[in-house]
């Protein structure tokens, strides 16, 4: 097995997110070793005839996580083994994870539903996890097709999102067009990628320029071109660079506000209420944060007249022409 330094580099919520696939496709449940050896996250780094302590100990933390997020997890006897603690098996019981019983949907419902299943089976399962789930197969564990039901949900990524994936795992220097709102033409760019974030929502690559070293963060969204691997690779400096990502786009949501009145009982009160930091201020506006004017003021134009941005001015601006170019497409 190679080095687990050059073993390609596992997102904690895909490897959770195999975890509860795995246990999902089977009635008996599967052993610790077995789930070490075979599921997304762990396998990468798990030695046949070596020391998995490490491993082991990952996996129970693994374990408490999931039922913290509210997956029943449950341990039974393997099969003719009643009190065996090494051979225990580790199941989802589906019973326990279906649906309330008083929740219906209407036709309707249920073919959107299903329109969704299809798209996330299609597009959200990683090759990783189509192999994983071949890999439970020759187990003799054959996963049903109603275990991806259970997560019908759309991961919505930027097309440039798979490829600077790759590029993670690789180390490798990318090299993509960048498009400003402030600029009129995209610039090129070659980078050094450390870390894809998610951020209220929206997925961002923090990266390194190779020439002068200096981390920048892109927003996924204004990629316009494919990303090209230049062919060179580069050895990441030490630290959690999504940590630091994280933390500098938290200051930059922080250190931009703004003041917005509101139509109370409207669409755009309820939502704007419940984003991160609103504060109702005594007059009835809204103080809210964010991280970028132009991502805000397309926004906030959506709501129509159901908002009047106080303050900053530049915000104001930019809903304002964003109101005008709407009003004179459609007059």
């Amino acid at each position: 097995m190679p080095p687990a330094s050059t073993q390609p580099r596992v997102p904690v919520e895909e490897r959770l997110f195999s975890l509860v696939l795995a246990l999902l496709a089977t009635e008996t449940g599967l052993t610790k070793s077995e789930i070490l050896s075979t599921v997304q996250g762990y396998r990468q780094k798990y030695s046949i005839s070596g020391d998995n302590a490490n491993l082991e100990r990952q996996f129970e933390r693994d374990k408490d996580d999931i039922r913290d997020l509210g997956v029943p997890l449950e341990t039974v006897d393997s099969p003719g083994q009643v009190g065996n603690n090494h051979n225990l098996r580790y199941r989802i019981p589906r019973g326990a994870y279906d649906l309330p019983a008083d929740i219906r949907f209407s036709p309707e419902e249920t073919t959107l539903l299903n329109l969704a299943a299809m798209v996330w089976r299609e597009g959200s399962l990683s090759g990783e996890s189509r192999r994983a789930i071949l890999k439970l197969r020759s187990l003799g564990v054959t996963p049903d097709e109603p275990v991806l039901g259970y997560a019908p949900s759309l991961r919505v990524r930027e097309a440039a999102f798979e490829p600077l994936s790759t590029a993670l795992e690789k180390n490798a220097i990318v090299r993509f067009s960048y498009l400003k709102p402030s600029e009129a033409d995209a610039q090129l760019r070659t980078v050094e990628p450390l870390a894809l974030i998610q951020h209220q929502g929206r997925w961002h690559l923090y990266a390194q320029e190779p020439e002068s070293g200096a981390t920048k963060t892109f927003l996924l969204r204004r990629i316009v071109s494919q990303i090209v691997l230049t062919g060179t690779t580069f050895i990441p400096p030490v630290g959690n660079h999504a940590a630091r990502a994280l933390e500098e786009l938290d200051d930059v949501w922080n250190s931009h506000s703004a003041v917005v009145q509101v139509e109370p009982g409207t669409d755009a009160s309820t939502r704007l209420f419940k984003r991160r930091s609103t504060t109702a201020l005594p007059n009835g506006s809204f103080e809210l944060h964010y991280s970028d004017i132009n991502i805000f003021a397309d926004e906030l134009a959506g709501f129509g007249p159901e908002v009047l941005v106080v303050s900053p001015a530049a915000l104001r601006a930019a809903v304002l022409s964003r109101l005008h170019r709407t009003a004179a497409d459609h007059a």
